[in-house]
C-alpha cells in the first residue's frame, strides 16, 4: 500500500490506474479506524480494482467547542490496518494541502443538511460536503463508499454529488455493531468504563420504538419512551429522537414507506448518534 501526502502524486497515480482501465473506490475517513471503516474497505473491494482510503482531520466541520484537538490520531496503526484489508492507496494530506492560503469556497447542501446534527452542530455540514467535495475531485472515484451510521453525514453527501452532476456512485454500508449492540464509532474511546456499559441504551430504544411503530403505535408515544429510556439511562442532553423520510430526512406524519429512526445524546462529555431503518407498507 502506498501513503501519498501530496496532490501531485495522488493525480499521477491515479492517472495511471485511469489509463489502464481501472475502477477506482474512496472510502473517506478522519482516521482512529475501526472495524466499521474496515468494513466499507471491504465493501470497496467488491466495486473497484483500487481502493483509495482518506485520512484528514477535518477542521472546518468541528465547531468551536467541540473535539478537534481530542480526535484520536494513530495513522501509522491505521495505515497497518487498511493494508491488512487489501487498501491500494493511504491518501493523508496536510491540512494546507487541503485547505491553501486563501481558500474561499463554501459547499452548503440546504435542507438535508439543516435539522438533526445540523440543527446541533451549525456549519458541520457544510464543512462535510466542502471536504468530501474536495476529495470527490481529487481522486476522482468511480465509486465512494459510507457508513449508514453517520446516516445524515450520507443524505448530505448523495444529495451534493446529485446536484452537481458529481459522476460518483454513492454507496450506504449497514451500520456495523459491537456485540451488545453499541455502534462502532471512533469517539466511543472516550467512553469510561460505566458509560460504555450505558451507551447499550441507545440501540436498545431505538430498536424498542422502531417495533413499536410497526407494530401501530403513536410515532410521538414511541419517540417519547425512547428518550425516556436514554434519559433514564443517563443520557443528558438528547439532541433527538426522530422518524423522518429517509431520503429527505423531514418528519412523517404518519408511518410509512422508507424510513430512518434516528437519535443523538450525550453520554458526559460524549456526543452518540445511532439509527435504524424502518420500511413499511
Amino acid at each position: 500500500m502506498q501513503t501519498i501526502r501530496e496532490l501531485d502524486a495522488l493525480r499521477n497515480c491515479v492517472g495511471a490506474w485511469q489509463a489502464a482501465g481501472d475502477r477506482i473506490a474512496l472510502v473517506p475517513t478522519m482516521g482512529a479506524l475501526h472495524a466499521g471503516h474496515m468494513a466499507l474497505v471491504t465493501e470497496a473491494r467488491r466495486h473497484a480494482d483500487r481502493v483509495v482510503t482518506s485520512i484528514f482531520v477535518n477542521p472546518t466541520q468541528f465547531g468551536p467547542n467541540e473535539d478537534l484537538d481530542r480526535y484520536p490520531r494513530r495513522e501509522a496503526a491505521d495505515a497497518a490496518m487498511l493494508e491488512s484489508h487489501g487498501c491500494d492507496l493511504l491518501w493523508a494530506p496536510e491540512v494546507a494541502t487541503m485547505y491553501p492560503a486563501g481558500f474561499a469556497t463554501n459547499v452548503s447542501v440546504r435542507g438535508v443538511s439543516e435539522t438533526l446534527c445540523g440543527a446541533a452542530r451549525p456549519g458541520h455540514f457544510d464543512g462535510v460536503a466542502t471536504v468530501v467535495a474536495k476529495l470527490f475531485g481529487q481522486v476522482q472515484p468511480d465509486v465512494a463508499l459510507f457508513g449508514e451510521k453517520d446516516y445524515q453525514q450520507l443524505a448530505v453527501i448523495r444529495r451534493m454529488a446529485r446536484d452537481l452532476d458529481i459522476a460518483v456512485d454513492v454507496v450506504g454500508v449497514p451500520t456495523q455493531r459491537e456485540d451488545d449492540g453499541v455502534a462502532l464509532s471512533s469517539r466511543n474511546a472516550y467512553l469510561g468504563p460505566d458509560e460504555r456499559i450505558a451507551a447499550r441504551a441507545l440501540p436498545r430504544a431505538l430498536g424498542a420504538a422502531a417495533d413499536s411503530i410497526a407494530a401501530g403505535d403513536p410515532i410521538a408515544g414511541a419517540l417519547l419512551e425512547a428518550r425516556r429510556r436514554l434519559s433514564e439511562a443517563g443520557f443528558t442532553p438528547i439532541d433527538y429522537v426522530a422518524l423522518v423520510d429517509a431520503d429527505t430526512l423531514q418528519d412523517v406524519p404518519v408511518a410509512k414507506g422508507s424510513l430512518r429512526l434516528l437519535a443523538a445524546a450525550w453520554l458526559g462529555r460524549t456526543r452518540l448518534i445511532d439509527n435504524l431503518p424502518l420500511e413499511l407498507n
